[in-house]
């Protein structure tokens, strides 16, 4: 089964601190995302810009809006993909990610969302 794993900040905790410091807390991040690797069940791990776009059916339109928005607290700021028999055992690999290892996290409002990933069919093939 597939899980996909989103990663949440908040950006005034992170725009508070200085560039030096970022760097640094990458830098810790890359040793945890080495042995979260090593599982061999992460399928896609990737970061996010903070630049999004919504779009939204209105009116028999498709209407495009720029964020993120001022009333977000929390940001997606990477996504992941693994691979688990269960929920239990994505917790278990979700938990090997830098968002979960590191003491920073959690004065930086750092979290993970776990979802089981379903597939539609595809009707046309």
């Amino acid at each position: 089964m597939k899980f996909l794993c989103m990663g949440y900040f908040m950006p005034e905790k992170m725009d508070a601190q200085p560039k030096g410091k970022i760097e640094e807390i990458m830098n810790e991040c890359q040793p945890h995302l080495d042995h979260f690797y090593v599982s061999g069940k992460v399928m896609m791990d990737a970061g996010l810009s903070v630049e999004t776009k919504s779009l939204k059916r209105n009116k028999g339109k498709v209407t495009v809006t720029d964020g993120p928005f001022a009333e977000t607290k929390e940001l997606i700021g990477s996504v992941f993909m693994v691979e688990a028999e269960n929920m239990d055992e994505a917790i278990e690999l979700a938990s090997l990610h830098p968002t979960t290892q590191l003491n920073i996290g959690e004065e930086l409002g750092w979290r993970i969302e776990i979802r089981p990933v379903h597939y539609f069919k595809n009707e046309l093939s």
